[in-house]
């Protein structure tokens, strides 16, 4: 079937080009008029944070949307009347703002605890009618830009919360940085500026209809703001690795004298059959996501996915036309003394490679096994947490409202935990629920709580409670611990009162033991049916089961360093990540699905091709080493490709994008270098023959299904009778 579409599309290569440009401007088109909005719903399900979320929502609509903080400070102090009277206005000019259904300035009877003890910051908190994740970044933009324009040098004036962090975290593009660099290292690899250009043009055209698809995805799925862009950074990086693997097919066929044809169509049934099965790993591992039943990770797998599937796509349709238009003519735009011919020594380096290893397999088994258990050591002391305004870039205002904030009434006062009070009314409830919020202020680690407010209804209340530490400290998670497990119940007793604990810390910690409660599933859930998928192409129990631990040696090195970059050393600095700052455990999560994914994708073509050359003479030596010396130099220049990438979003300012980008990074390099090159052949050489075992009862029940795919015979090069002729192309000729 997919020599039958490869030649479709070589033969009607034009319709095909102009199937995938009306495809690219339709896709604009319908996201032009049908886009959804980002949106992330972080609440974990069944979660006692969450109940507190719906009890607002319901019984406080006026409590459940998100907060801003506008905070003023003055050397010469807020309370002198010029002082005041300026903050007093620009309070009254955010009261008008859209999206303010209330202001509580520290100039007003109900707001005297919101001026610090020593007079130089006071704070207005700013009601708004919709959480954060409802606002677009122009939305954002809007409400905070003209509020930090209304300082000046006597009065500082910063926003927390993170609508303004919103407004401050738009993308940068910086998936341009890493496309130039794919370019260079292609530009190296093939030495010709036409076979540079259409890995690049493929991934182009599926990474920009993938993104407009996605827009209208978020009419039907939550997509958080982070999932585009890192979609864009993994499509764009499949793009250019599958595109790569074919082209370098393509380029191998014509070098043995193939015409342009064949060479494509034999390009097709072996490489482009690898990129299947590979484009199918990294989906499968995507939407094992769904396992872990978090809405923001839902959009994200869906997201992700599809970016995938369409680049994939392009690479199996669009890729053989460009094929056809460039003919031998591949090999123009030469660059002197780079990219030499793929049938030249360095191959025979590969080769010798592989060798060298095979001949030294337990010294080069167990060192690569030490470098990759010496990686992973500090992954052992990462830290599950959110991380806060704190660790937003110094420049942010929400970094600086931070900072005020703290100086001006301790740590814990960014983030509030939010108390909802139920199960009486009127005035018992008020009296009731002033008696538990005295209680609660004794507790250890509780620096005040607020007085309570009442709903128009009269049947719930709000407690706000003040932490003496930071949200992301450990004594704050402690905190939420011993309110729920032991103050509260304690402070009740007797009363009918229900009390759920909510606020951004609850929520952070609710999701993180959400999370972590069903990882097992979904680490479970993807390497079974990663191991099936692999079983069935390669028909062999070692093979698969060796992927699999590789993957996770893999991924636990990656995260290691991942590890190391955040804890606030000198790799920290380098990346832009100077403070210890803790890794939300969502973060991992996608990583690791895209990372196993990638890291299978090697296994892939590296197998699939160790595995071609096997079934041709059965010498699993011989098998290695030319499966290694014919797809090591792809390796090697996907993964430079993929690293270039990935490490462009390590320049942005948003801290996430950091952390995705060094985590898949160090994961494709570690992948690519310590495990393709090292790992894979010393082990393949330990088991010999034993690779390639599977019991026979086994074999005779599943279906026969070869991602090695084999070299198209004279018989599949004849033009189906069902498709009209055409004549054929000249070597030598562009189109």
């Amino acid at each position: 079937m997919l020599i039958r579409l490869a030649d479709l599309c070589y033969r009607r290569r034009r319709l095909v080009v102009v199937v995938w440009l009306a495809a690219l401007l339709g896709a604009f088109a319908l996201a032009s008029a049908f886009s959804g909005e980002l949106k992330q719903d972080y609440l974990q399900p069944g979660s006692e944070s969450k109940a507190a979320s719906d009890t607002l929502a319901q019984s406080f609509p006026q409590a459940s949307g998100d907060t801003i903080q506008v905070v003023v400070h003055s050397d010469s102090g807020v309370s002198s009347p010029d002082v005041m009277a300026q903050a007093g206005a620009i309070f009254a000019t955010v009261a008008t703002k859209k999206h303010v259904v209330g202001v509580v300035s520290p100039f007003a009877a109900q707001g005297a605890r919101q001026i610090s003890a020593d007079g130089t910051t006071a704070y207005a908190e700013v009601a708004l009618d919709k959480t954060h994740s409802d606002f677009t970044i122009q939305e954002a933009k809007d409400l905070v830009e003209p509020i930090l324009a209304s300082g000046d040098d006597d009065l500082q004036v910063e926003v927390g919360g993170q609508v303004a962090l919103l407004s401050q975290t738009a993308s940068v593009g910086t998936e341009a940085i890493g496309l130039i660099a794919a370019a260079i290292i292609l530009l190296l690899v093939f030495g010709s500026a036409v076979a540079m250009g259409l890995p690049l043009l493929t991934a182009l055209f599926g990474l920009g209809t993938a993104l407009m698809l996605g827009e209208i995805l978020r009419r039907v799925v939550d997509v958080p703001d982070w999932a585009p862009p890192t979609a864009a950074m993994v499509a764009l990086g499949v793009g250019i690795d599958y595109a790569l693997l074919i082209v370098t097919r393509f380029r191998s066929s014509l070098a043995e004298g193939q015409e342009p044809r064949r060479a494509t169509l034999n390009a097709i049934a072996t490489a482009g059959r690898a990129v299947v099965f590979a484009g199918l790993v990294v989906i499968v591992s995507m939407l094992g996501i769904l396992l872990v039943g978090q809405a923001a990770l839902d959009g994200f797998a869906f997201t992700v996915s599809l970016a995938v599937m369409i680049t994939m796509a392009a690479s199996l349709t669009l890729l053989p036309a460009m094929l056809g238009f460039a003919g031998r003519n591949i090999e123009r735009l030469h660059v002197p003394f780079v990219g030499r011919s793929p049938r030249t020594d360095a191959l025979s380096r590969w080769h010798r490679w592989s060798r060298f290893i095979q001949r030294r397999p337990w010294i080069a088994a167990i060192g690569s096994l030490a470098v990759l258990l010496a990686l992973a050591a500090p992954f052992l002391g990462i830290r599950f947490a959110f991380p806060d305004a704190q660790n937003d870039p110094a420049s942010f205002t929400t970094h600086k409202a931070y900072n005020l904030l703290a100086e001006g009434f301790g740590p814990g006062f960014s983030a509030p935990l939010l108390l909802t009070v139920q199960g009486a009314s009127g005035d018992q409830l008020l009296s009731e629920t002033g008696a538990l919020a005295d209680d609660l202020a004794e507790v250890a680690g509780v620096a005040q709580v607020s007085p309570a407010s009442i709903n128009e209804a009269g049947d719930t209340a709000v407690l706000g409670v003040v932490a003496t530490t930071s949200p992301q400290d450990k004594a704050t998670e402690d905190l939420v611990d011993t309110l729920r497990d032991t103050a509260i119940p304690d402070a009740t007793a007797g009363t009918d009162l229900a009390v759920e604990v909510g606020g951004p810390t609850a929520v952070n910690l609710d999701v993180t033991r959400g999370v972590a409660d069903r990882l097992p599933l979904f680490f479970g859930g993807v390497l079974l049916v990663s191991f099936l998928l692999l079983m069935l192409v390669f028909r062999s129990l070692v093979v698969p089961l060796k992927a699999v631990v590789m993957n996770l040696l893999a991924s636990a090195a990656a995260f290691g360093v991942l590890t190391l970059a955040v804890s606030g050393g000198p790799l920290g600095d380098l990346v832009g990540i100077p403070e210890r700052t803790p890794v939300p455990i969502l973060l991992p999560l996608g990583i690791f699905a895209i990372l196993f994914g990638l890291s299978m994708d090697y296994e892939v073509f590296l197998i699939s091709r160790i595995k071609e050359e096997y079934d041709k003479h059965g010498d699993n030596a011989l098998a290695v080493a030319d499966g290694l010396a014919k797809s090591a130099r792809v390796i090697t220049a996907g993964a430079a490709v993929m690293v270039s990438v990935f490490l462009s979003f390590v320049l942005g300012k948003d801290v996430f994008g950091k952390m995705f980008g060094i985590g898949l990074a160090s994961a494709v390099l570690i992948d690519a270098t310590i495990v393709r090159m090292v790992l894979v052949p010393a082990t393949m050489e330990l088991l010999g023959d034993r690779n390639w075992w599977l019991p026979g009862w086994l074999d005779r029940l599943l279906p026969h299904v070869h991602a090695e795919g084999h070299d198209v015979t004279d018989d599949e090069v004849q033009i189906p009778d069902d498709i009209d002729r055409e004549p054929p192309v000249a070597a030598g000729a562009g189109a």
